[in-house]
Order: structure tokens, then sequence, then C-alpha cells
């Protein structure tokens, strides 16, 4: 018969099939070998084909691509089974062709971003042996892949992780889908990508323990869910994307109301900026809600806000205008940085507030912000994170040497110039007490109307109780040592210092139990 092994464009597709056509010989089983690449419309075509993702002149952005892998085929080919042995039909669209079974090798997103920044993978549908792009990857390849990979999630027959090629695991698909299907349904962590930066930071690795060669660590993707994976087995186990659980239980994860507005999308996201013994971030913004759409073609957008997890004397947060601040001359000196790279102080156009542990900074979109140095941010934010449009980088260089680029026209485009003066004062609200008891109580950080999701922390000695009321919970324990979350099934998951858990809508009532350390700070992200 026919087994069709489908997968992403940045597989070693040629090492692979031969490794499958060796394998299939040595146990006396012919193969022949069918690349599904080569129906591949021409490279120029595809280039055509994929114009509507193109932003003329932007080296950086583009729209998210909202086409289809099929759409890149003349024609899907025809596969036929030889009369004895096995025809292997391998190559991103393989799922397309008549088969008989179905495997989708994969590799995690931070190893197929590497490969091509690295120059070792290219792009789909690319000439075999040229570089990739990575402005494609993320905003063509990625989001038509992961399309193609969660339409054909039910009918998978084995599921494989190329993260070692190795030493490939793998899973059948019914063990697939049980799994995902168990896990939806009771508290889970997903993998952390942990990321140097020109800014970067010490804490990630000197309180944390994350083993690196880079000089820093500037962000840990703690759930970031177009790239999070999550790792099934115990001694030696697979790594799936996210994207397949959300194919086939996003509402026992997001809860009904909550998957009927996000679909297969998770909406929230935490992740960690550290600039502890770094630099300040990029002075940014984030497209409003009508340039998302519109001009990156995605359907929300990217409101942030900064819970400040460590800070240390001096520290800032740059968040908002500064009541006498004069946009024209604003952006004539960003433009000066950027040409021919004069260095100005953004504090005369941004308001400077100091860092105070354990409070909700909001950065609805078009504010201008970012973390001062000598903080740990932890940033609870809309789950869209390409798009930060920076208006000055300190004429900073990246870890390559060469000058960060800005987005001057994006970011004044998006700039809200009302979010200025005593107004500001708005997006750093004092914590409210929403119920509280004998050694517990939950505060509401933050809820400004335009954010569809709000912050809370569960504050606890001992013992708190929750609910998920059906809408998942996103938690934090950001001050504490451990904690155990215990479910009414009778599921108990730990829970360290800086780890992020979800909490499916479909576990209903839980409790969070402190097992060591001192008393515990849990922050609490949901969609209202």
């Amino acid at each position: 018969g026919v087994l069709a092994v489908d997968g992403p464009a940045v597989l070693p597709w040629e090492r692979l099939g031969a490794a499958l056509a060796e394998a299939l010989l040595t146990a006396g089983i012919r193969s022949r070998l069918v690349d599904v690449r080569r129906s591949l419309a021409p490279w120029d075509e595809i280039q055509r084909r994929t114009a509507s993702a193109e932003l003329p002149g932007d080296p950086v952005f583009a729209r998210a691509f909202e086409g289809s892998l099929a759409d890149l085929f003349d024609q899907v080919p025809s596969v036929e089974p030889a009369n004895e042995g096995v025809t292997l039909a391998v190559g991103p669209g393989s799922a397309l062709v008549r088969h008989d079974v179905l495997w989708y090798a994969d590799l995690p997103k931070r190893l197929a971003l590497d490969a091509v920044q690295q120059g070792r993978a290219g792009n789909v549908g690319q000439p075999s042996g040229e570089a990739g792009s990575e402005q494609r990857l993320l905003f063509v390849d990625w989001p038509m892949l992961d399309r193609h990979k969660q339409e054909h999630a039910a009918t998978v027959d084995r599921y494989i992780d190329l993260s070692d090629p190795d030493v490939p695991r793998s899973l059948a698909g019914d063990a697939l889908r049980s799994s995902l299907a168990a896990l939806a349904r009771q508290p889970f962590r997903t993998q952390p990508t942990f990321l140097p930066g020109p800014w970067g930071g010490q804490w990630l690795r000197r309180v944390l323990g994350v083993t690196t060669d880079a000089p820093n660590l500037a962000w840990s993707y703690e759930l970031i869910t177009p790239e999070s994976g999550l790792l099934l087995g115990e001694s030696e186990p697979a790594e799936v994307g996210f994207e397949l659980m959300m194919a086939g239980h996003a509402e026992e994860v997001l809860g009904p109301a909550v998957a009927e507005r996000f679909g297969q999308s998770f909406p929230i996201r935490f992740d960690y900026l550290d600039t502890l013994d770094g630099g300040h971030l990029s002075i940014q913004c984030h497209p409003s809600e009508a340039y998302m759409q519109e001009t990156f073609g995605l359907p929300y957008t990217q409101h942030e806000t900064y819970y400040v997890m460590l800070t240390t004397p001096g520290a800032q947060i740059f968040l908002g205008l500064r009541e006498d601040a004069d946009l024209e001359s604003f952006r004539a000196e960003a433009e000066l940085a950027e040409e021919p790279g004069e260095a100005f102080e953004p504090e005369r156009y941004l308001q400077t507030h100091a860092a105070e542990q354990h409070r909700l900074y909001l950065i609805p979109a078009g504010t201008p912000h970012a973390s001062g140095a000598g903080n740990v941010v932890l940033e609870i934010s809309a789950t869209p994170y390409l798009y930060t449009l920076r208006f000055y980088d300190w004429l900073r260089r990246d870890l390559d040497g060469g000058l960060r680029p800005v987005h001057l026209r994006h970011a004044f485009a998006n700039l809200e110039a009302r979010r200025r003066g005593e107004s500001v004062r708005e997006l750093m609200p004092e914590p409210s007490v929403v119920r509280s008891g004998a050694g517990w109580s939950e505060l509401a950080l933050g809820r400004p109307p335009e954010l569809f999701f709000a912050v809370h922390r569960l504050d606890f000695e001992d013992e708190i109780g929750d609910d998920t009321a059906g809408r998942f919970h996103a938690l934090n324990l950001a001050a504490g040592e451990e904690l155990e979350v215990l479910t009414a099934a009778g599921v108990v998951h730990p829970l360290s210092y800086a780890e992020t858990i979800v909490i499916p809508a479909a576990v209903g009532e839980y409790r969070l139990r402190r097992v060591r350390g001192g008393p515990c700070k849990v922050v609490k992200a949901f969609v209202r």
C-alpha cells in the first residue's frame, strides 16, 4: 500500500526518506519513494500564490497567510500502490495523496526557527539547498502548516518527533489522540522556550538555573501557543505541537463560550522578559484592533500587561506619553535615530514609573511602553506576539552585530495619543479584593474595557479553592516555592516558583495547596 509521511518543509526529507527505505529493506520489504515536493508549483509561482501575505517594502512583518497547502500544488500527485512492497509518499502535503497509512513527522517550532536562521533549512516549496526566510517561516509557513496539521489530526496513524533525527520518538495516532483528550481535562504545562537577546538579563539562568551557552537570556516563552509543545510520555517523551490539542479539544480546554469566540486559537500567553543585569527594552507599541485585522490579517490584537516579578532599586517601567509630549518632535527624533543614527532620550516623550514588585501595569494596544533595565516582568497578554512595533531601540545591535530595525511607519500609525498625562494612572490600578477568607484572598489586579482578559492574584498561606466556571485559567506561581494543583477528579499536579500551568475549563473546581516555602502568590489570567 501507500505510506504517506507528511510534515514541515524544514525536515531533512532526503535523509528521512532514505532511512525509511533502508529500514523497510532490512525488514525484507521493497519500497518505492515518491517525493511529493516535486509536485509543488515552481518557486516563483508559489511566491505569486502567497503574495497576499506580503507587505511591500517591509523587511520584518507580513500578513498572516490565509491560504492552504493544497493551493501550492498545481496538481496533487496520483500515487498508486506498487504491485509489491510499500510506496512511500514523503514531504509537505503527503496527506493530500491517496494513502493507506498516514504518518506525521514534526519538529518543535523553536528548532525549526533555529534551522532557518542558521541557513540549514528552507521554506515550503523553495528549491532544495536554498536558505529559507525567517519572515516567510513565521507569517506564511507556520499558519498554513498548522492548519494543514490540524485538518489531518484525526486520521494520523503515527506521530513522529524528530527533535533528534538520530533518535526519533513516536506514538501511535490513537495514543496521541487519547493522550490529548485526557490532557484537555486536567491541568497541564507546556514546554518553555528560552531565548537570548541583546537586552537580556541573567535571572532566568542564575535563579531558575536554565542552561545556556548564550551571554544572556532575554525571553522565556512559558505559554505562547503558536510555538508551544506538549511532552507526552515519561522516560522518552515525544514533543507534540499544542495546536493538535486545540484541533480536537478546543471546547474542553477553553470552555464553550471562549471556544465559540476564539475557535482553535488559545487566546492568552505568558512569557518572561528578563532585564536583570541587562538593558532597557525597546520603546514600542502594538497594533490597534483595526490595524491588526486590516494590515496584518489577525482577528484580534496584542493587548498586554506587565506583572513585575522582581525589580531592583531605581528600575523603571516606561508607560504612556508625557502630557507635554510633542509627537511631531518625537517622530523627527526617531527618524534621525534610524538614519543617520543619532541617539535621543525617549524620556522627553514617555512617562517613567518606578517598577513595583507584584504590581500589574496595563498596556492596551497603541500605548507606548517598555520594561526598563533591572526588572523581571511576567508578560500576560493576548496571544498574538509577533507584531512589536519599535519606535526606538537605543541604537542597539542584535547578537549578530547588525543594527536592530525599528518600525516607524507602523509604530506611529498605531500610537495612541490619548494615553498621556494623568490618564496613564488608570493603567496602574490598585488591587481590589474579589473574595477572601481566613488565610486567603483573591485580588483583581486590572481589567480595563479594552482587554478581553482579566488578571487576578490568589494570595494564600496554606490553601485556596477556585472554579473555572466554564472558562480556562492560566496560572503562574509568582511567590512561594512549590504548590500542588488538586482537581475534583483526583488529579494532582505540582507547580514550582515561576512556572506556568493551564487549568482547562473542563476541570471545574480545583484547589491550590502550598507544599514548600512561605505564603503563595498565584497570578491568574482568564477570558472575561
